[in-house]
């Protein structure tokens, strides 16, 4: 080959090792970033062996500015450098995006970078065959109460919260709901344990329930685990449980991943919100919280530590929404104090009643100062009340001087003017303490005209017409009652309003969204706060009592479903009330039951006692007996034809008595009882 066309050979393959053009040095970056390991391998080894292609052949060469290079050959020292970029990692863009002003809710631009870059060195098979985080709530959305949710990576399981529900108007004779726990059960050796943000029933109240099923390590703080001890000991389990105590700022590790505790007001001391590593990103979940900038003891919520974690990056945030249709700012627990105070100086001569959460330990302490002030002595009454005050007295929650208290047994003894009771019943639940009091029916207490009633509490969603109940019956003996919206200030929410949501966003600056805790219109007012804070929308998750959200390293999207939903509990039976027994019981509330008795023998054909029947809240037996005589009638016709048949089957008989009894009553009445035959074959 002449010299001339090896030196144009040269000049060709320069101008391919170059690249046509030197990029500027923030292209060069993200060319680098999105350039396969294999072009790279390619790109080297036609800088050193001279390797002529098709690129080499019709590239133009071009000097650092831009303009054609007329001739000359770079040197190798210079060709190598064109290829010598940054090694720039997933976590350098993340970060550096995260400490720009310009960075929204989440650090959505940086981590797409991240998540290009990541893609480049993982093919296709990794990608459909990597472990995703499993997020399951099993209560607590589109309802109010029930709290409870599942984090699910491999095979480890743990569970934020173990909360109980009220009833509905809708299951008569239950006590309370928790939630459907059938898919930890079914994967019990996954379970590493179970983590308590406070000591709300709603967030603690299935703890003795699930420990019967799941026997797991339960991770509290000092007074969540003191209430939950006092409610274990009326369960008599058969086991010692594993109550580990924590506070703000531990950390534990349970299998792949690692809980952090951090610090949040709430109407609960010793609250916290829950910030789980795993191995897909940080996941925060809030608990109950609210922004107190002046508490009635410790310290506001630890928004430092919140800000630490949204610099280094969430992938998710899980936010409570029971107030976030309310905007502002919530008000602190110690305004509750001045408003309470202006009510003891302005009815110095009447006995005070106060109901309240027995779980604001700080609002009780606030009503004992106040009476103590007054010259007051405090009475407690209602079970709840009494162990939480214990719990929290033993743990160095309240203070008060020692003869504060007296026995609710001893209140005859001093003047109303000398008296508080604190008293739970806040909402209207029957047979609570208040409402005992409004009906008459409390043992040691007696309400008077002589006595003002305060409800130092907001009402529940859905509780509101146990509430107007119980207000309208002390209205109707001539007690004044006082509430939030007569008095103002007289209660304070311990649930972040719309400001305080948009706040703990902007500081987290989640990837991800899931509103929590709340019913569906609760969530949706959550999810358009987030959307106003610039989240996109494909990245906010509306989620659903058992509807599964899978995270991977650079994505989430739902993942299919778990069994789910609620089970009932009635005295100490678990799940023993279902629909079918609802059913009943409704109607029996309805329209009531008609019970036919007779005996025959069915070898011989014969009726041996003639139908009777007893109705139980149908009709008035001494007024209905022409309708009770053609009911008999109907049955007796049923019991002989089914006695005429060639091979007589009881089941049989019992089923035609049923059907021509019920048309009989319907017919006659408009209404449908229950009837039950119980026809004995003798």
């Amino acid at each position: 080959m002449s010299e001339k066309k090896k030196k144009e050979n040269d000049v060709d393959a320069g101008a391919a090792a170059s690249g046509a053009r030197k990029a500027p040095e923030h292209k060069r970056r993200a060319a680098g970033a999105s350039r396969s390991g294999a072009n790279a391998r390619a790109a080297r080894q036609q800088r050193t062996d001279g390797t002529d292609t098709a690129a080499a052949k019709t590239s133009k060469p071009r000097n650092a500015s831009g303009q054609r290079k007329t001739g000359g050959r770079r040197t190798k020292a210079e060709r190598s450098s064109l290829f010598d970029f940054p090694d720039i990692t997933p976590d350098d863009v993340v970060n550096a995006a995260a400490d720009t002003p310009e960075t929204a809710v989440s650090s959505r631009s940086a981590q797409n970078a991240a998540k290009g870059r990541r893609s480049g060195t993982r093919d296709a098979s990794d990608r459909k065959t990597e472990t995703k985080l499993r997020i399951i709530p099993l209560g607590g959305l589109g309802e109010i109460g029930k709290n409870m949710t599942a984090f699910e990576f491999g095979s480890d399981i743990v569970v934020i919260d173990c909360g109980m529900g009220f009833p509905e108007e809708d299951m008569p004779g239950v006590d309370l709901v928790i939630p459907d726990i059938s898919y930890l059960t079914a994967n019990r050796e996954k379970v590493r344990g179970i983590l308590l943000t406070h000591g709300h029933e709603d967030h603690i109240g299935a703890v003795p329930y699930v420990l019967k099923q799941l026997n797991v390590p339960v991770y509290g703080t000092a007074l969540t685990l003191g209430i939950i001890k006092n409610k274990l000991s009326e369960h008599r389990l058969d086991f010692k449980p594993q109550l580990i105590t924590v506070k703000a700022g531990d950390k534990v590790k349970l299998g792949v991943f690692e809980a952090e505790f951090i610090h949040v007001n709430h109407s609960i001391a010793d609250s916290c919100a829950i910030a789980l590593t795993t191995p897909r990103g940080v996941v925060v979940h809030s608990g109950d919280f609210k922004l107190d900038v002046t508490p009635i003891e410790g310290e506001m919520m630890d928004l430092t530590r919140f800000g630490e974690l949204g610099k280094k990056g969430v992938k998710l945030l899980m936010c409570e929404s029971t107030n976030a249709e309310r905007s502002g700012f919530t008000p602190s627990e110690r305004s509750v104090g001045g408003a309470l105070e202006n009510l003891f100086t302005a009815n110095p001569d009447k006995r005070i009643v106060i109901a309240t959460f027995s779980s604001n330990v700080h609002r009780v302490q606030q009503i004992i100062d106040i009476s103590i002030r007054h010259g007051r002595r405090v009475a407690l009454t209602g079970r709840s009340m009494l162990n939480v005050v214990s719990a929290a007295c033993e743990l160095g929650y309240m203070h008060f001087p020692e003869g504060t208290l007296v026995d609710i047994g001893d209140i005859k003894r001093f003047r109303p003017s000398d008296l508080t009771l604190i008293t739970t019943g806040s909402q209207g639940e029957p047979m609570s303490a208040l409402y005992r009091m409004a009906y008459g029916d409390h043992a040691q207490v007696t309400l008077s005209t002589s006595d003002l009633v305060v409800l130092s509490s907001s009402a529940i969603p859905g509780n509101e017409k146990y509430i107007g109940r119980i207000i309208n019956e002390l209205s109707r003996a001539g007690i004044k009652v006082i509430t939030d919206s007569v008095f103002f200030g007289v209660h304070a929410s311990g649930h972040a309003c719309a400001e305080e949501i948009k706040l703990l966003q902007m500081l987290l600056k989640p990837k991800y969204y899931m509103p929590i805790h709340g019913e569906y219109r609760h969530l949706a007012a959550n999810r358009d706060l987030a959307l106003f804070a610039g989240m996109p929308a494909d990245h906010i998750f509306m989620s659903d009592i058992g509807k599964v959200l899978e995270i991977g390293r650079n994505s989430a999207a739902w993942g299919g479903s778990v069994p789910s939903g609620k089970v009932l509990i009635d005295g100490y039976g678990v799940g023993d009330v279902g629909s079918a027994v609802l059913r009943d019981r409704q109607h029996l509330s309805q329209d009531g039951m008609v019970v036919v008795f007779a005996s025959v023998d069915t070898t011989a054909r014969l009726i041996l006692t003639a139908p009777e029947i007893i109705s139980r809240g149908f009709v008035y037996v001494p007024e209905s007996e022409d309708l009770l005589y053609d009911a008999r009638k109907a049955a007796a016709e049923e019991i002989q034809s089914g006695l005429s048949q060639r091979k007589p089957d009881i089941e049989t008989i019992k089923e035609r008595v049923r059907r021509e009894v019920a048309k009989c009553l319907s017919s006659r009445t408009g209404r449908n009882p229950m009837v039950i035959p119980v026809i004995i074959d003798l």
